[in-house]
C-alpha cells in the first residue's frame, strides 16, 4: 500500500520535524548521509514544486541502489534552472538530452551498462530519465511509449507542472481544462483549455503493463520517497508520474506549492495510487475531500471561472471530473 504510516503535521522544514523521529523512520532528506544530488546554487523560481520533487525521487533512487545512478534529463524547466552551462547543480552522473528524446538515451545508456557488466567492467548501475509534462506527455511521447513497448531497463519520471512553463506559460498535453496558459486565453464561450483533450500519461502506462507505475504530489514527500524506493526494486520499465505545482504558471504565491498539490489530490483532481504489471494495487486516499472550487480559486489560470461571471456549468464539468477520478481509482477507499 501507499507510505503514510506516520501522521506527519508539517510545522517546520521538512527536514528538521524527521529527526524527532526513531531513525528507521525517518525520510531520506532526514539522513546526514543524504546524497543532495539536486544541491544548493540552482535558479529555480521561488516555491518550485519541480526542484522539491526532483531533489527528493533522486535522492531516494541514489539511496535504493547505493548511489550507483545515471541520470538523463530532457530539455525543459528542471534543465534550465539546474545546469546553465557551465554550471550545475547535479552531484550525480547527468546527462542533457534533446526535448524530446530522453527515454531513448537513457535505454541507450542502460543497453551500453548491460553490456559493460556483462563484461565484468562495470557494476550493476541504474538509470533514471526525468523530464517535464512537456517533453514527457507532448514531444518525447514516441521515445516513451517505446520504452515501454521495449520494457527497457529504465524508471522514467515526470514533474508535471501543467504546461511548457519556462518558455511563457503555454499549453502541453497535460494542462487541465478550463486553465488559461498563453496558447489557450481566457476568451470567447468557453474559455481556456478546451475540455476532451490532453492526455493522462500514467493511464497508458498502466495500458502496458509494464512492471511499475505510480503517481505521487510534493505535498505527500514520504510517499513520493517510497514510491522511488519501490520502482528501484524492479526490473524493466517502470513510470512516475510527480505533480509540481509551478508558482509562475498557476498564478498562486511560492509559499501555496505544498497546499495546492495537497489540493489536487484532496479534491480527486490528481490521482495519486500505484500498480503493478497493469493492476492498480493501492490509492492514497483522501483524508479531507474538498470541493475543487478550494483548488480552482487560489490559481490566477482559473480566475475567470469566478469573476465577473461566476461559470457554475465549467466548475461543475470539473467536479465531475474529480469524482470520476474518485471512482475509477478508488480514492475514498485507500486500498
Amino acid at each position: 500500500m501507499s507510505f503514510q504510516p506516520i501522521k506527519f503535521y508539517q510545522t517546520g522544514t521538512f527536514t528538521v520535524g524527521n529527526r524527532l523521529l526513531p531513525p528507521e523512520q525517518r525520510s531520506v532528506q532526514a539522513q546526514v548521509k543524504r546524497y543532495n544530488s539536486l544541491n544548493s546554487g540552482h535558479r529555480a523560481c521561488q516555491g518550485c514544486g519541480e526542484a522539491l520533487g526532483a531533489r527528493y525521487a533522486i535522492d531516494a533512487a541514489m539511496e535504493a541502489t547505493n548511489g550507483r545512478v545515471i541520470c538523463a534529463n530532457a530539455t525543459g524547466c528542471l534543465e534550465v534552472f539546474s545546469t546553465p552551462y557551465p554550471e550545475t547543480s547535479w552531484q550525480v552522473p547527468w546527462l542533457h538530452s534533446l526535448f524530446g528524446n530522453t527515454a531513448a538515451v537513457a535505454t541507450g545508456i542502460a543497453a551500453a551498462l548491460k553490456v559493460k557488466m556483462q563484461k565484468g567492467e562495470r557494476r550493476h548501475i541504474r538509470v533514471v530519465a526525468q523530464g517535464g509534462d512537456g517533453g514527457t506527455t507532448d514531444i518525447g511521447f514516441g521515445c516513451l511509449s517505446g520504452m515501454f513497448e521495449r520494457n527497457d531497463d529504465v524508471l522514467y519520471i515526470c514533474y508535471d507542472n501543467n504546461g511548457y512553463m519556462n518558455t511563457g506559460i503555454q499549453r502541453s498535453s497535460a494542462t487541465p481544462p478550463a486553465a488559461r496558459t498563453a496558447t489557450t486565453p481566457a476568451v470567447g464561450p468557453e474559455p481556456g483549455n478546451p475540455f476532451g483533450q490532453g492526455k493522462f500519461v500514467p493511464a497508458i502506462a498502466l495500458a502496458h503493463e509494464i512492471p511499475y507505475v505510480a503517481t505521487a504530489t510534493v505535498a505527500d514527500l514520504r510517499d513520493l520517497e517510497a514510491k522511488v524506493r519501490r520502482a528501484m526494486e524492479f526490473h524493466g520499465a517502470r513510470y512516475l508520474h510527480i505533480l509540481v505545482p509551478c508558482p509562475l504558471g498557476w498564478g498562486t504565491q511560492p509559499h501555496e506549492t505544498i497546499k495546492m498539490a495537497r489540493l489536487a489530490k484532496e479534491t480527486g483532481l490528481f490521482p495519486v495510487f500505484e500498480a503493478e504489471y497493469g493492476e492498480q494495487k493501492s490509492a492514497l486516499a483522501i483524508r479531507h475531500p474538498r470541493p475543487v472550487e478550494d483548488y480552482l480559486k487560489p490559481q490566477k489560470r482559473f480566475a475567470h471561472l469566478f469573476a465577473p461571471k461566476l461559470r457554475t456549468d465549467v466548475i461543475a464539468k470539473l467536479q465531475a471530473l474529480a469524482d470520476r477520478n474518485i471512482r475509477k481509482y478508488r480514492l475514498l477507499e485507500g486500498m
